[in-house]
């Protein structure tokens, strides 16, 4: 369990200063949904349907990581928020990875005999 404090705290850490280099304003309710949800979707379907369980291909994966990030993007769309910048497409992509990486360490460490 120590391991996943280090990769959350280390994500943390990198998170502080990408949102500092992108001048991004962290603490609003549509930069909270978007990190989280993307970290969500990281978590579940890269880091323990992919890379630990096996249940989905990385094609299908691919897929419906993109589906389910066009739909926050188009409900932004809809809401009138303006979320389709290069600095929130990187953020996104960074808290995709993160959020795979702590979801596959999770799971080993949960099941580790």
């Amino acid at each position: 369990m120590k391991l996943i404090g280090f990769i959350l705290f280390i994500g943390l850490i990198l998170l502080y200063f990408l949102a500092a280099a992108f001048k991004l304003d962290m603490l609003t309710l549509e930069m909270l949904s978007h990190i989280g949800i993307r970290f969500l979707i990281g978590f579940m379907i890269l880091g323990i349907g992919v890379l630990y369980e096996h249940v989905i291909r990385f094609k299908s994966s691919v897929l419906i990581i993109l589906a389910l990030v066009l739909g926050d993007d188009i409900f932004d769309y809809y809401r009138n928020v303006n979320s389709f910048t290069p600095e929130v497409i990187l953020l996104g992509i960074y808290m995709l990875l993160w959020g795979a990486l702590t979801g596959y360490v999770t799971v080993r460490q949960i099941r580790k005999p």
